[in-house]
């Protein structure tokens, strides 16, 4: 069917928005006391597979190091650079493991 032949829409059927003010009026009222939790419910989220907070430090201490070193910086960056970076990576921890190259 062609745009002109489609059927026309008249005024009454079309649906209008109801502007009735107090949605607007609350609108976003909360968002600071919810972003303020957010790095509480990070915390929380991380700390659900481990069974006590020593284990999860013993965990962080070392993931933190690794994901430091292979996860590129959040920049814009081409494909080629990217690619560099993880190969410089790789080569850094075959040198720090003693693994052969």
């Amino acid at each position: 069917m062609t745009p002109s032949m489609a059927p026309a829409r008249s005024p009454t059927t079309r649906s209008t928005p109801v502007d009735d003010g107090a949605y607007l009026a609350v609108k976003g009222l909360n968002n600071r006391a919810e972003n303020s939790h957010l790095p509480l419910r990070k915390r929380e989220r991380t700390m659900q597979g481990f069974r006590s907070p020593g284990s999860l430090q013993r965990f962080i201490s070392i993931f933190s190091a690794l994901r430091n070193l292979f996860v590129a910086p959040r920049h814009k960056r081409s494909a080629l650079a990217t690619h560099i970076h993880r190969i410089r990576a790789m080569a850094h921890w075959k040198v720090v493991t003693g693994a052969a190259a």
